[in-house]
């Protein structure tokens, strides 16, 4: 029985990203060493890494007033070092609280200085975004989640702002075609669209650095892993490795137009399945919707567990909903083919009609 990889993260990743990643941990590029092998310092790895610098830039349309860096430590660790970098005492952070990563970001930032919680859509379960921000003159910083992974919605235009624009898009970057430079930061934990978990990709604005005065570690200062050429310590060679190959991949399907039409394409065949039948219903506001991850409940709650069983009978992976939020996420990344996605909707209408 096939499966149909539904999971948020780690998620699906193209199948000859895979073939081409297994070969290189026999042997890496004719070396007749693994990939898992090779000095993160000789000519065979920092060629990787550049060739992935360039390759995200491309995507991104990117000049050289932008840093391309791999790091470690996830989303989770930009949500400090954002602040430890570019926040002090005279600043204030704004932060849009929307959801389970917003709100981590504000008890992190909360730790290097001031915050402003601009936008807290709690009220209504995080079902939408507000989009009428309010951002103090002092802010240093707008931090937003370009994606709300756990709870369904997604910024599909970005607010304006005087202040710098930091962006967590782990779970849709490289997904379409958006204004990359309108942002001052931008972060994404490799694991949904762009590779293997262990890596973390920070795209920064080299001009915002070193207009603060607190004494940063090295291990966690912006500028020193620029000046290392992302090489400060021992890199996650095979996650950047991987990261490397689903570019390359990225940019052989046509870029992120075509990243974009496949998956309004999978997107729309869901919501659309969905609004259709009465069994189950989606809560987000439409205009927010996210196009990676839908979430969406069955109308009689009694129905879920059956369902949820039916869809691992079925080969149908990762579809429960996040355990603070419940109901069913169905993840729908790059790679993510659409047969999977009809193959669910299919599943959908089968078990409607039979309750």
């Amino acid at each position: 029985m096939p499966l149909h990889n539904f999971n948020s993260g780690p998620s699906i990743l193209p199948q000859e990203v895979l073939t081409q990643a297994a070969a290189a941990i026999h042997n890496f590029n004719n070396t007749g060493l693994s990939i898992l092998e090779i000095g993160h310092r000789t000519t065979h790895f920092v060629e990787v890494v550049t060739e992935a610098q360039q390759i995200v830039k491309r995507l991104m349309g990117l000049d050289d007033a932008y840093e391309v860096l791999f790091l470690q430590g996830g989303a989770t660790m930009q949500f400090m070092q954002v602040p430890m970098n570019l926040l002090d005492e005279n600043g204030l952070a704004a932060i849009c609280d929307n959801g389970v990563w917003g709100n981590k970001a504000v008890k992190e930032a909360s730790l290097f200085g001031p915050v402003k919680v601009v936008s807290d859509t709690a009220d209504k379960k995080h079902t939408y975004l507000n989009k009428q921000l309010t951002i103090p003159e002092n802010a240093t910083y707008l931090h937003i989640t370009t994606n709300n992974t756990v709870e369904g919605t997604q910024w599909h235009q970005y607010p304006q702002t005087h202040a710098l624009l930091i962006g967590d898009m782990s779970s849709d970057i490289f997904s379409r075609p958006t204004a990359f430079n309108q942002f001052d930061v931008i972060y994404a934990g490799a694991q949904k669209n762009m590779g293997a978990a262990g890596v973390t990709l920070v795209v920064i604005k080299k001009e915002i650095l070193g207009k603060i005065n607190r004494q940063i570690p090295a291990i966690l200062n912006y500028q020193k892993h620029i000046e290392a050429g992302s090489l400060l310590n021992t890199p996650p060679v095979f996650s950047i490795y991987v990261s490397l190959l689903t570019l390359r991949w990225i940019e052989a399907q046509g870029g992120l137009a075509a990243m974009e039409k496949q998956n309004l394409a999978k997107s729309n065949l869901l919501y659309n399945t969905i609004d259709a039948l009465p069994a189950f219903y989606c809560p987000i506001a439409k205009e927010d919707r996210s196009i990676m991850n839908a979430v969406f409940f069955l109308t009689d709650p009694t129905l879920e567990a059956p369902f949820l069983a039916l869809c691992k009978s079925e080969g149908m992976i990762g579809v429960k909903g996040y355990r603070t939020v419940g109901g069913i996420r169905v993840s729908m990344y790059n790679a993510m083919p659409y047969s999977s996605v009809e193959a669910f909707c299919d599943l959908m209408k089968s078990f409607a009609e039979k309750n």
